[in-house]
């Protein structure tokens, strides 16, 4: 709200929103977490004749449900957005959104806030409307780390669809990648530099790690790929070693992040590097190391023939006048949980660039039309 009034423009939402710091904790030390913003959602919620329920989750930070339309027959649609988002890096005036042309630029703008602003728009006009379904708006803490808001969400209500509303540049997305981390600890022998046979280099025994690494990315890329989202793909994120210069380094350790097609699990991945460990001992019979998984995200595929596909699709060609096809995007987002809940779940939001980049901006006409869209498919879902 501005001044006790509720924001009714999407445009002059978003920049509302982008005005609040919401850097996710768990990311950035000291950062200022959620409960500010989603106590404005609730707020602006209220304001606008829905209803607005706070969700603490394990970690003490709250998300938000907000519900609008009669629920009497009509069908359940689930809009879901985070509140969370990464640092502001090096970016200046981070929290004042600045309109240029079409641009908004600022933190969050473009991952999502915009999004988060047009699932709000789009429950409060379809509820206007009197659909005799239900719209609710799911705004979600920590998306950005370890998605606990829409796991506890997902504790509470359920839906008969849903749409993420993550920036997909206005394109209908029914598939992304998953993500598994792991990490390898290379084990060594720490012993003082001026007397190597009493040691064993870890750092170097690595060496063979990432060679093998580089060759299992080759490999996924040779793979026949995903219709729509092409190759799994690995990095090494990050690595770590040693104590000092003058001591031989006793440990190595190295974080594998996988990125998985649909029906790749944890478990292969795990199989994977296991195998991998196993031809680096042909290096050197004193080679030593383990995986283990730290964190696992499934990728979400869903079928185009669910009903909130073919309505998503109808619903924005008919603001646009846009003919689409289902596409995949490459980055993981909570759609996947609401999938693993049995929710069909597919993204849509607007157009922009700069997720997690010093420069960030969102398309501001992408976003009429993104609230717009929302607006016609929930008019038609829960009729």
């Amino acid at each position: 709200m501005t001044d006790g009034q509720p924001v009714h423009d999407v445009v002059a939402l978003t920049a509302a929103l982008v005005r609040i710091d919401s850097v996710n904790p768990s990311l950035v030390t000291g950062g200022a977490g959620e409960r500010e913003l989603a106590g404005f959602v609730a707020g602006w919620a209220a304001a606008s004749g829905l209803t607005a329920r706070l969700l603490e989750g394990p970690d003490g930070r709250p998300s938000v449900v907000i519900r609008g339309g009669r629920g009497q027959g009509g069908r359940r649609l689930m809009l879901c957005g985070h509140l969370d988002t990464v640092g502001h890096g090096s970016m200046a005036d981070w929290l004042t959104p600045k309109v240029a042309g079409d641009r908004m630029y600022g933190r969050g703008a473009y991952d999502m806030k915009a999004g988060l602003a047009a699932a709000l728009v789009a429950c409060r006009d379809a509820a206007a409307a009197g659909i005799a379904g239900e719209v609710l708006v799911a705004a979600v803490t920590d998306e950005e780390h370890s998605s606990v808001g829409v796991q506890t969400v997902l504790r509470h209500v359920g839906a008969d669809a849903a749409i993420v509303t993550e920036p997909t540049e206005l394109e209908v997305a029914v598939a992304h990648k998953g993500f598994v981390w792991s990490e390898i600890e290379v084990r060594g022998l720490a012993a003082h530099g001026s007397r190597p046979h009493l040691g064993l280099d870890a750092i170097r025994m690595t060496g063979p790690v990432l060679t093998e690494l580089d060759g299992l990315d080759r490999a996924l890329a040779s793979r026949p790929p995903d219709p729509l989202l092409g190759h799994g793909s690995l990095h090494a994120s990050l690595i770590s070693g040693g104590t000092e210069q003058s001591t031989i380094p006793g440990r190595c350790t190295l974080t594998v992040e996988r990125r998985t097609l649909p029906g790749e699990t944890a478990s292969d991945v795990q199989a994977e590097l296991t195998a991998l460990i196993g031809r680096c001992a042909r290096w050197d019979p004193r080679f030593a190391a383990r995986a283990r998984t730290l964190l696992a995200r499934d990728a979400l595929q869903t079928p185009e023939t669910e009903p909130i596909v073919e309505a998503v699709l109808a619903g924005a060609a008919g603001i646009d006048g846009r003919q689409r096809e289902p596409v995949g995007v490459s980055f993981w987002a909570d759609s996947a949980f609401l999938s693993a809940a049995g929710v069909p779940t597919v993204l849509f939001g607007p157009s922009g660039d700069g997720a997690h980049a010093d420069v960030e901006w969102v398309s501001l006409s992408s976003v009429r039309t993104c609230a717009e869209a929302l607006t016609a498919v929930s008019l038609d879902f829960c009729r």
